[in-house]
């Protein structure tokens, strides 16, 4: 499928009746908060409305989220059927999501699995990992795996098992590795764009509707740093499995 560029924050990477999955540039905001600015949601409505002249409101149902400085793959429901289905597949958590994340620090073991127990403070917005059960704290489990290095920068891939706010930022800031450019979990400067080195490369799923696997990938920002770190990639995939992958 081709991909559909878009200069308004995204990319369509993938889309049918029932979902649309797009990438995400960072900066942008997938739902509304009270700085009031357009969303992603807001624009992918645009995007559906132009392409097939649809008049009025446009369902469009969020099925998951990224932080404002994170970049990649957002899914949408373009039916409440299919919103109510992909609900249930990230709540039994038949999702398999892969994140990169750039860190100027390397972890002291190039692959492992951390468990941490997480404590939100809504007034500002941070939130603080524990080593064991505290009240109110929610248990968040990842695996990670070193993928090499770039200059005095090492590439880490992230696979969340539960999907906790902040979750990857501060749990890699717990083990010493904190994101570039992520000022919030201890990352010394922030970057010029304001953007954080955490991108959501890739989701796999069962389609929830065609009941087919549904591989997407996204490719990193448009960002000279970014795409240094394209070499790394390891991921191979057979040729048969070619059909569904977007």
């Amino acid at each position: 499928m081709m991909k559909k560029k878009n200069s308004k924050g995204y990319v369509v990477v993938y889309e049918d009746n029932h979902l649309i999955v797009v990438n995400k540039e960072p900066g942008v905001l997938v739902q509304g908060d009270r700085t009031g600015d357009v969303t992603l949601s807001d624009l992918v409505k645009d995007y559906i409305r132009e392409k097939y002249n649809k008049p009025g409101d446009v369902f469009l149902g969020t099925v998951h989220r990224l932080d404002r400085p994170v970049s990649g793959l957002v899914v949408f429901a373009r039916t409440s059927k299919a919103l109510e289905r992909m609900n249930e597949i990230f709540r039994k958590r038949q999702v398999q999501k892969t994140y990169w994340a750039v860190s100027h620090r390397k972890p002291e073991k190039e692959r492992g699995k951390l468990v941490h127990y997480l404590v939100k403070d809504e007034n500002s917005n941070t939130v603080k990992a524990h080593e064991y059960e505290v009240p109110g704290s929610q248990k968040a489990e990842l695996n990670y795996r070193l993928l090499g290095r770039i200059n005095d920068h090492y590439l880490i891939e992230v696979e969340p098992i539960t999907g906790r706010p902040h979750q990857i930022r501060v749990q890699l800031a717990s083990m010493g590795c904190p994101i570039r450019g992520d000022v919030k979990y201890g990352h010394p400067r922030a970057n010029q764009n304001g953007s954080i080195n955490l991108h959501a490369r890739r989701l796999y799923f069962v389609h929830p509707v065609k009941k087919e696997p549904l591989i997407c990938k996204a490719g990193v920002p448009n960002d000279p740093f970014w795409e240094e770190f394209l070499e790394l990639d390891d991921e191979e995939y057979k040729d048969k499995n070619l059909d569904f992958i977007y």
